[in-house]
């Protein structure tokens, strides 16, 4: 479908341009937000007898954007969420959400001025565009957090995520024994002690019997030697 812009719309063209369009695109977005005419004759010459009149007005609506937008540019918002430990959202955060936000703080924007590509589904600082005119636009951060002190961290430019994991792995030390063959994991303190002990008393309980016997064998010659001698000193008959 062939239209007339009536203000600046993207790369489509700015006021007064004729430009060729998808139908979807111009019936449910450009033609009912008065962005555009369709481009028959009978347009055409309204908007040339209109046209100094919608210029006009176009510079007077960008002045007041402009006004809005150097109050607005670079507002943060916080928005409290519940969040899993890897800073996935149980939900979204939605345009209307961010709506809400700014209002509390004062600052009036509508749905339709909000650019939000997607919904906000994990934790931390996001930019998000804001379109007050056609040819004014700002952004402005969004702090998702899990609670208010994060949100404080993330706001200083803290990445809470990245600073978890290296506190995780900081407290995470691995045994290590200098005297363990390749591929063998280092005992535990403790167990270690335990297993040497257990083989140290089996020798020990081993040993004693050993020793008992060689203490036997010596007893046992001397009597030889006693019955030996006793024979020797009976009288003959």
């Amino acid at each position: 479908m062939e239209i007339i812009l009536l203000e600046r719309v993207g790369s489509l063209g700015t006021i007064g341009d004729v430009v060729t369009v998808k139908d979807g695109y111009a019936r449910n977005f450009l033609l009912p937000n008065k962005k555009a005419l369709r481009a028959n004759d009978a347009n055409r010459k309204v908007f040339e007898a209109t046209r100094a009149q919608i210029e006009k007005d176009n510079e007077q609506r960008r002045g007041v954007a402009e006004q809005e937008a150097s109050k607005l540019d670079g507002v943060s918002v916080e928005l409290i969420r519940q969040a899993s430990n890897t800073g996935q959202l149980y939900g979204s955060v939605s345009v209307r959400d961010i709506v809400v936000a700014l209002a509390d703080k004062g600052e009036k924007v509508t749905k339709q001025q909000i650019i939000l590509e997607r919904p906000i589904k994990a934790i931390g600082v996001h930019k998000v565009r804001v379109q007050l005119h056609a040819e004014v636009e700002l952004t402005v951060k969004v702090n998702v957090a899990r609670s208010p002190e994060e949100a404080e961290l993330q706001a200083q430019g803290v990445d809470v995520m990245a600073a978890m994991f290296e506190k995780d792995e900081a407290g995470f030390t691995e045994a290590f024994d200098p005297d363990a063959e390749p591929g063998q994991i280092a005992a535990i303190e403790g167990e270690g002690e335990a297993e040497t002990a257990v083989p140290d008393a089996a020798e020990e309980a081993a040993s004693e019997p050993a020793a008992e016997k060689f203490t036997a064998e010596p007893e046992a010659a001397e009597s030889v030697e006693e019955d030996e001698t006793g024979e020797d000193s009976e009288p003959t008959a």
